[in-house]
């Protein structure tokens, strides 16, 4: 599997603030908010659940025991807890919220390498409601898999992954022959967008038709196909109007970021 480690910066004209905004803002609701993913209640509150979302009702369950259809394994999962806001809002609260340290910091990688990019091109006010847009998109193509494919709608879902793979579609419209620095097992080397990107996207439908709605090891792949499509089908339309930057002589070709 490639690994995208960086990519070519030398068009970026802007300072992407928001995108870097937006990094800041989920790794301080990770560590204040949910105490480095430990604090339960705060996570089962403010999650995305399609049963709340398709009834329009907040819903409170208690502890239970829910295992994998295709494994078998069996987890211990804590009930939902009262949401304190209307349900529609955890579209958004739950794209700032992640699992574990290794779903933030890889969800928190792509952003930086690929977000800037989009945001040097579109603008700022643009690239935040682009951002939010396809988040939105995501949730709902993981609420309509969940209840059309006879998923667990009472299963929480978070994460900024939605969000950041409609970003990874409109970085593939936008710039598909740009050159990615990716890590192939212990090796580095650099491909096109299209390969990097596109070998992440052809991943994911595999995955996804191979757990449709439940959320296969942890892993909601409705929303990462349905963020990347929406973001690789609107982008063109956040553009409209906006300037492309020809490319300018800047020391390193690349910017790295691990």
């Amino acid at each position: 599997m490639l690994f995208p480690i960086g990519d070519d910066n030398r068009d970026r004209r802007i300072t992407p603030f928001i995108n870097y905004i937006l990094i800041a803002l989920n790794i301080f609701v990770f560590v204040y908010y949910q105490s480095l993913g430990t604090n339960q209640e705060f996570i089962y509150a403010y999650s995305m659940v399609p049963a709340e979302i398709i009834t329009g009702k907040d819903i409170v369950t208690d502890d239970r025991v829910y295992e994998d259809k295709l494994t078998g394994e069996k987890f211990n999962v804590p009930g939902l807890q009262p949401t304190p806001i209307p349900v529609l809002f955890t579209f958004f609260t739950s794209m700032f919220m992640h699992a574990s340290i290794a779903h933030i910091f890889g969800n928190m990688l792509f952003l930086l390498i690929f977000g800037d990019n989009l945001e040097n091109r579109i603008g700022h006010l643009r690239y935040l409601i682009f951002y939010l847009v396809t988040g939105l998109c995501a949730g709902l193509s993981q609420v309509f898999i969940t209840l059309n494919f006879g998923g667990d709608a009472f299963i929480p879902t978070l994460g900024a992954s939605g969000a950041i793979s409609g970003v990874l579609g409109g970085y593939l419209m936008l710039f598909p022959t740009r050159r990615v620095r990716v890590m192939i097992f212990y090796i580095i080397t650099e491909v096109p967008a299209l390969v990097a990107l596109g070998l992440w996207f052809v991943f994911q439908l595999f995955s996804g038709f191979s757990s449709l709605g439940n959320a296969q090891g942890g892993v909601a792949f409705a929303a990462h196909i349905g963020g990347f499509v929406s973001g690789f089908l609107l982008i063109r339309l956040f553009a409209i109007g906006t300037k492309k930057w020809p490319p300018q002589v800047r020391k390193g070709f690349f910017t790295f970021v691990i």
